[in-house]
């Protein structure tokens, strides 16, 4: 694997008036890796993930991507710079297509301008031409051809969370933000989803930061671990080393956890 490290976040905190959602949290994801943030509900993860993408601008601490300082930058700024996310509650457009979804995932490449597109000038046709490839590959890949020209909020939570993916892959981020990609899932769809997450990561490349409650999912797919509580880091590590730590077990896994 790569050990060029794609994002560094350091003494990252967060406040919302006296409440500290996020406090002094540092770590590194590395190229080519799927790296896992999980703790316990209201433990400040999707804190960090707005903290990331630009949601939020952070109380205190830095963060950079490829060696690019993206603190205080706005989140289109971010999504230009390759990085992309999905959200825990689905922020679909439920009465447009699923291709339409996904055309508006390529929002970051369109450079042509309102006045350009209006005129349909060479620039824009090149442009709706490529995002029109690029989608077309993206549906191919999900496996949702069937379903391409149907009204998203027809359609099963499980597709929704496949369309949800596609758009974020359109914007063919670099790091990948997951925030509970296999909540609300049955089996099978879990089982699609990791196949999706696993491919990406191997045959695109792209890098992932994901959030999840599902630790059969971490523990399988994770090349490292950070456990938070309370918006404080108390472990890191491989799968291996998270599942058998005291403090994690105490704080999130349960007794009752045996481990891998």
């Amino acid at each position: 694997m790569n050990q060029e490290v794609t994002l560094k976040v350091e003494e990252l905190s967060m406040r919302f008036g006296g409440i500290h959602a996020v406090e002094a949290l540092s770590f590194q994801v590395r190229q080519g890796s799927i790296f896992a943030l999980i703790g316990p509900n209201g433990a400040g993860k999707s804190t960090v993930f707005n903290c990331i993408n630009g949601v939020y601008q952070p109380s205190d601490g830095h963060m950079t991507f490829e060696h690019t300082e993206i603190t205080g930058l706005k989140s289109h700024q971010i999504a230009r710079l390759g990085i992309a996310r999905t959200f825990q509650n689905l922020a679909l457009f439920r009465n447009m297509t699923v291709l339409d979804n996904l055309l508006l995932g390529r929002n970051p490449y369109l450079n042509a301008g309102s006045i350009r597109g209006g005129f349909f000038t060479k620039k824009a046709r090149k442009e709706e031409h490529e995002a029109r490839l690029m989608v077309e590959q993206i549906i191919d890949f999900l496996e949702i051809e069937s379903v391409r020209k149907q009204i998203v909020g027809s359609l099963p939570f499980g597709i929704q969370r496949r369309v949800e993916l596609g758009r974020a892959l359109a914007a063919e981020p670099k790091l990948l933000l997951l925030d509970e990609p296999v909540s609300g899932m049955n089996a099978e769809e879990t089982e699609d989803m990791v196949r999706f997450i696993l491919d990406i990561n191997e045959e695109i490349g792209t890098t992932v930061l994901l959030v999840e409650h599902d630790m059969g999912v971490v523990m399988d797919i994770s090349d490292r671990v950070a456990v938070i509580n309370f918006g404080v880091k108390i472990a890191e590590g491989t799968p291996k080393e998270v599942s058998v730590n005291p403090d994690v077990i105490e704080a999130y896994l349960g007794k009752g956890y045996k481990g891998q």
